[in-house]
């Protein structure tokens, strides 16, 4: 009952952790705001949730990666919805490549996405919270992101960045009753793959240790009501992220195979 009528914006809604966060948050009671390029998919959920709940849940098109638009669109949402309690920046995409072989393109793409987008959605939220006395903005960011790996050089670098931002917006939020929470998850069974890994192996590879989407949402929704300042999934994973602070030098030496699955 906590969560009932709390607004919840979430992007990239229309598939994997978005889509099943949305179920979650509205079996809570809560009202997600659905956020996506593929307005169908958006559509179709809304209708699901309404008939699964009694939910009347909002969506829009909406490409992160066009920051001119982002602005306008919350506005609009805005409008209808009065408030909002929670953001899930989720949208994000990864293309698999070592540097020389990815293009310039990709990697601004992937960054226009993963990281100005985040940022754009951020400063779309922060006066409305600020001024209500509350919210609670959620990045998903990436194991990615505390653990370099090759041929995921330059998706590490916007999840990296994902990090540095949220750490620092945090200690920005301090005294506004506005909470940070990260969630730097592992391989998870999405269709994110399906433009990451083009060849396969890298799923192949690392399938035994994937999350599923409805496992991370119920984490990140769990984590609305008790916060948490990251959320990091496997704990196993993790561990190893830690160590990687710790000794780089040691880590990349003994799990130099490993890292070399994609």
């Amino acid at each position: 009952m906590e969560l009932k009528n709390k607004v919840v914006f979430i992007t990239g809604a229309s598939g994997g952790i978005g889509e099943a966060m949305a179920r979650k948050t509205a079996a809570a009671g809560a009202v997600p705001v659905l956020l996506a390029r593929r307005e169908d998919r958006l559509q179709t959920l809304a209708e699901e949730l309404k008939k699964a709940y009694g939910t009347e849940a909002l969506y829009a098109k909406l490409d992160v990666s066009d920051t001119a638009s982002v602005q306008s669109v919350f506005r609009q949402l805005m409008a209808k919805t009065g408030r909002i309690d929670v953001l899930v920046n989720n949208a994000g995409f990864g293309v698999f490549k070592t540097v020389d072989e990815s293009t310039l393109e990709e990697m601004e793409g992937m960054f226009k996405v993963n990281v100005f987008g985040l940022i754009a959605c951020t400063k779309a939220v922060l006066p409305i919270m600020k001024e209500q006395g509350s919210g609670h903005i959620i990045n998903i960011a990436s194991q990615a992101g505390k653990i370099a790996t090759p041929k995921s050089s330059l998706y590490a670098a916007t999840k990296h960045a994902v990090l540095g931002f949220s750490n620092s917006l945090r200690m920005e939020c301090t005294g506004t009753n506005i909470k940070v929470t990260t969630v730097n998850p592992g391989p998870i069974k999405t269709d994110f793959f399906e433009t990451a890994d083009e060849s396969g192996e890298y799923t192949k590879n690392v399938e035994r240790w994937m999350l599923t989407p409805d496992y991370v949402a119920e984490k990140v929704t769990g984590s609305i009501l008790k916060y948490k300042r990251e959320i990091n999934l496997p704990r196993w994973m993790n561990a190893g992220s830690t160590m990687y602070q710790i000794v780089p030098g040691l880590v990349e030496k003994i799990a130099g195979n490993a890292f070399n699955k994609k």
